[in-house]
């Protein structure tokens, strides 16, 4: 059992001022992996204490001194690379192989694309030709990065370094139910040479210390990834101080199969669903189908479901792990019972663990199909292996399908007509559209309209939400 007591405040690590134990469960046997503690408020004032006190000289650094150390933590992010898998692995029950080659990679990729980014990205310039007019870019300050446990150092890279990148110091607090791999990372920062004060981490509760950072004047940006019911609380917290608040919350992404898209169309939107185990914001957990192919696809899907593996995370191979808690499990069967009720077809998985698996959190692939987008399954993000099928008749249809969520983050379509992919990408209502199973590029900006949040992650505009924009005049 690791002992991970301590946190990282002013270049060192540290004891709480008052311990506050918090085991740390290991998803696939239920057993105690790690030791943590909860910060208090005395170490978040002490953690945004030390922030403050680094910013005047941090922000006064130049691109390239900023872009050294970023270089150099890259350098070591990929010399640790095993280390990280194996936190993740340990911490949230990825499969180790899915964990190495998605989860720990995408931690290293977010760096590099950072590194791309901030060579090009110029902190100063001139209004236009005929003006006198300087622009200039400046860091926001002290930053609060809270950050979520089913992509863990996808989404602390994605905050922590376009903010040492800007110029700007922070707290990180990571998710308490997967804090491992930021403390890996913290080891990583510290060994790039990072000033005392710039990069400090505290660990804790969403109640604690989140609400502490969230509500404290110091802090001059939040930025949040977690759940719309979180994220409307920070809000409202953050408020009083009028302090920047960036939000990446939840989806229920829809993936539009229309009759002409690729053979492979419905058994990937399956495979995409059932990855992380389920636990994504992005995944497509509603697939429209035309009715022309209804049957058809539902027997693929269900295929595809049947095809899926579940084992623990420490075994190697292409299978999914548990779900991350009892918490998460029981909201999952929950909702798993609550289609059952509301009459969506069980065609594949359904409630409780698989058969040879006693212990874990582990989920069965499950499909509901003649799924109807006013069920509490279509509605609700279930955060899990759950996929609905839901039949569509027009274009017009499955738009307006597609767009009746509270949500807004990810969404997809699945033709082989360019031109109706590219009307149908244009109506949707979401940050981003993924077309024919293509994902995004590295450093494109990610985000979500309405109740998936605002703000966007990656490449420039990531860098940009933690700068002030200022404009000088008389400046030749």
């Amino acid at each position: 059992m690791l002992d991970k007591r301590q946190f990282y405040i002013n270049g060192q690590w540290v004891d709480p001022i008052a311990p506050n134990d918090l085991e740390v469960i290991n998803p696939s046997n239920e057993e105690v992996c790690a030791i943590i503690s909860l910060g208090s408020s005395a170490d978040t004032d002490l953690a945004i204490e030390s922030a403050s006190k680094a910013l005047p000289s941090w922000s006064k650094t130049s691109k390239e001194e900023r872009l050294k150390l970023i270089e150099k933590l890259y350098e070591i992010y990929k010399a640790r690379w095993n280390d990280m898998t194996e936190s993740i692995s340990l911490e949230m029950g990825a499969p180790y192989d899915w964990a190495n080659e998605e989860q720990s990679k995408s931690g290293a990729n977010h760096i590099k694309n950072f590194i791309k980014t901030l060579k090009k990205f110029e902190f100063e310039s001139t209004f236009d030709e005929e003006s006198d007019n300087h622009i200039v870019y400046e860091p926001i300050g002290v930053c609060a990065l809270i950050t979520p446990w089913n992509w863990p150092i996808n989404q602390i890279t994605l905050k922590v370094i376009p903010a040492l990148a800007a110029g700007c110091t922070m707290v990180l607090k990571p998710s308490e139910i997967a804090p491992l791999s930021g403390m890996v990372f913290a080891e990583m920062v510290h060994e790039a040479g990072f000033p005392a004060g710039v990069f400090n981490l505290v660990n804790g509760n969403g109640e604690g210390v989140g609400t502490q950072l969230s509500g404290h004047p110091k802090i001059d940006m939040v930025s949040f990834t977690g759940s719309t019911r979180a994220g409307k609380l920070i809000t409202k917290n953050s408020a009083d101080t009028i302090k920047r608040v960036t939000l990446e919350l939840g989806g229920k992404g829809g993936n539009i199969v229309f009759a002409d898209s690729d053979p492979d169309a419905v058994k990937r939107g399956v495979k995409h669903v059932m990855g992380n185990s389920g636990q994504s914001c992005n995944h497509p957990t509603r697939m429209l189908v035309e009715k022309s192919i209804y049957e058809r696809a539902v027997k693929e899907a269900i295929e595809q479901a049947q095809n899926t593996k579940v084992n623990v995370a420490s075994k190697k191979g292409d299978h999914i792990g548990p779900v991350v808690s009892k918490v998460q499990y029981d909201k999952i069967q929950n909702l798993i019972h609550t289609g059952i009720k509301e009459g969506a077809n069980l065609v594949a998985g359904g409630p409780d663990r698989p058969d040879d698996l006693e212990k874990g959190y582990f989920v069965k692939p499950t499909i509901f199909s003649d799924v109807n987008n006013d069920m509490t399954i279509a509605r609700e993000e279930i955060f899990g292996p759950v996929l609905s099928i839901i039949p569509f008749e027009t274009e017009e249809e499955a738009i307006a399908i597609t767009n009746d969520t509270d949500y807004g983050l990810t969404n997809y379509v699945q033709t082989q007509d360019k031109e109706k992919a590219k009307r149908v990408a244009r109506q949707l209502k979401s940050g981003g559209v993924e077309v024919n199973g293509k994902g995004v590029s590295g450093g494109t900006p990610f985000g979500g309209f309405r109740q998936s949040g605002n703000g966007r992650e990656g490449g420039k505009w990531g860098l940009e939400e933690y700068l002030e924009v200022k404009a000088i005049t008389d400046w030749k």
